[in-house]
């Protein structure tokens, strides 16, 4: 199943700064080859269900690794049945509306 995540990762107890946390989690996004943009509060993926859950699970592994001893995810997850549709095309759409104003 294809699925459009928007995954934002906390880790706690690291300080004020997780910048280098967060670029450890988008080279493991990077990694394994799942369509991503990065926003200002998270990470959009696109991909196979159960590889965005692998990658979303690896970001926990590896930030614990880093010496991170809590990490908290917001995961907003959609799917479709009735037709394929990527992120670009759910943005192009918005954007092409607000075009014709």
């Amino acid at each position: 199943m294809h699925v459009i995540a928007d995954l934002n990762v906390i880790p706690i107890g690291v300080g004020t700064s997780v910048s280098k946390y967060i670029a450890a989690c988008e080279r493991l996004i990077r990694d394994a080859s799942l369509n991503y943009t990065l926003h200002a509060y998270g990470t959009n993926i696109e991909g196979p269900w159960d590889e965005v859950m692998a990658v979303t699970k690896r970001c926990h592994e590896t930030l614990h690794e880093m010496g991170a001893p809590r990490v908290n995810t917001s995961l907003k997850l959609g799917t479709r049945t009735d037709r394929e549709q990527t992120m670009a095309d759910r943005v192009a759409k918005v954007e092409s509306l607000l075009k014709d104003e």
